[in-house]
């Protein structure tokens, strides 16, 4: 749906959220839940919906006659699809994600394949005068590459630069803008915005460059320009939160280095202030525990008093660290219902959320904008509720935040 002065911003959420494995099983899901959401939050206007393909769903829907039917649905119902969700490659109904999550990264040719296939659907799918977006992966997951290993950002910089020349012949030939959005993470190759800056300035546009410009015939400059046009950012902001980066700081790191922002992933992550008491601590850390049953990885960054950064893989192997006493508060990126702002001893990063949204409506610095708690299933007992309702109730939410008074 479009929102905002003249309708500048596309709001939707991401289908991540619907378990299940299959196209077929996500076009279920799609067809029960984008018309009634409409019903409720556009009626009389086109709704946008975005997409979580699978490898292997984004090849069964190009299959057949797949995404002509999916295309009446949309034409049917009065649905649009301007973004697609390209970070998880595989299934994840699996008992265990985790790291998997990351693969295959960069470096592989299968993840190219795979981001072709996604450019490809959204190239037939998106609406005339739309830009289309492809959120993906931090490039790797950062223990996988060995520190100095330029053999490894030499790969992953070539793929880059041959998805970025397709996405280019697409542009000349259609004049269809899509970008592919690199999306910093938690222990993600790229982690933060200054990361993510300085892989732009020494791999992406310093080799990238040349070899985007004997691709494509152009000059270094043209070839510069398209890097930063078609390769973007998409800046979740629980992940912003969770680093303790501050989001007017981060805008200012990307913008500085050229880079734009093609997608704000709209999400609130867990916060948590612990006790000295040990008797309180060990309260708040019970409360932390039945978030550890998701298969999702679930970073957790503190600080101590003296200001020092704490940082663990997952939240499981944290709780006995927190139990000892070790950091005065941390943050956990364990995706949390944006209209939630406490559950029991704990708190949500909504806050931070809020203000990159107030930002948003300062600067105006991307147009797509995507709700994407996919943590539903894996809510406390007491957390859940119906998902339309629980759907309706997030974009009511943002719909508030993104209020010109608000």
């Amino acid at each position: 749906m479009q929102i905002g002065p003249d309708g500048c911003f596309h709001l939707t959420y991401c289908s991540k959220i619907h378990p299940g494995c299959g196209w077929e099983e996500l076009f279920a899901n799609l067809k029960r839940y984008g018309p009634a959401l409409k019903t409720r939050l556009a009626p009389e206007a086109p709704f946008g919906l975005g997409l979580r393909l699978s490898a292997a769903e984004a090849r069964e829907l190009l299959a057949e006659d797949r995404l002509a039917e999916f295309q009446d649905f949309l034409a049917a119902n009065h649905l649009y699809v301007f973004t697609l969700n390209g970070f998880p490659y595989g299934d994840l109904t699996g008992p265990a994600v985790k790291a998997g999550i990351f693969a295959p990264d960069w470096q592989e040719e299968s993840r190219v394949c795979y981001t072709l296939d996604l450019i490809e659907i959204l190239q037939r799918l998106l609406p005339a005068g739309v830009e289309g977006s492809i959120s993906t992966t931090p490039l790797s997951y950062k223990a996988w590459i060995t520190p100095g290993d330029s053999a490894a950002w030499e790969r992953i910089t070539r793929n880059l630069v041959q998805v970025t020349a397709s996405l280019a012949r697409i542009k000349a030939a259609s004049g269809q803008l899509i970008h592919l959005d690199l999306e910093p993470e938690p222990d993600g190759l790229l982690s933060t915005s200054r990361e993510a800056a300085d892989f732009f300035r020494d791999w992406l546009l310093q080799m990238g460059a040349p070899l985007l410009a004997a691709q494509l015939g152009m000059s270094s400059r043209e070839a510069h320009q398209c890097l930063l046009e078609h390769i973007q950012v998409c800046l979740d902001t629980c992940h912003l939160a969770v680093e303790y980066e501050d989001p007017a700081a981060a805008l200012n790191t990307l913008a500085e280095a050229g880079i734009r922002v093609g997608k704000v992933q709209i999400t609130a992550g867990l916060m948590v202030n612990l006790p000295a008491a040990a008797g309180l601590r060990e309260a708040v850390v019970r409360d932390l525990e039945p978030f550890t049953h998701s298969p999702y990885l679930h970073q957790v960054i503190g600080r101590t008093g003296d200001g020092r950064r704490v940082q663990f893989p997952d939240l499981a192997p944290a709780l006995p660290h927190l139990t000892a006493g070790l950091g005065t508060d941390c943050r956990i990126h364990y995706h949390m219902p944006l209209f939630v702002d406490r559950y029991r001893g704990l708190a949500s990063t909504r806050d931070d959320t809020r203000a990159v949204l107030g930002l948003l409506k300062d600067r105006g610095f991307s147009s797509h904008l995507e709700i994407e708690t996919y943590t539903w299933e894996w809510l406390p007992p007491d957390l859940k509720a119906d998902l339309l309702e629980s759907l309706h109730r997030e974009y009511l939410w943002v719909l508030e935040a993104m209020r010109p008074d608000s």
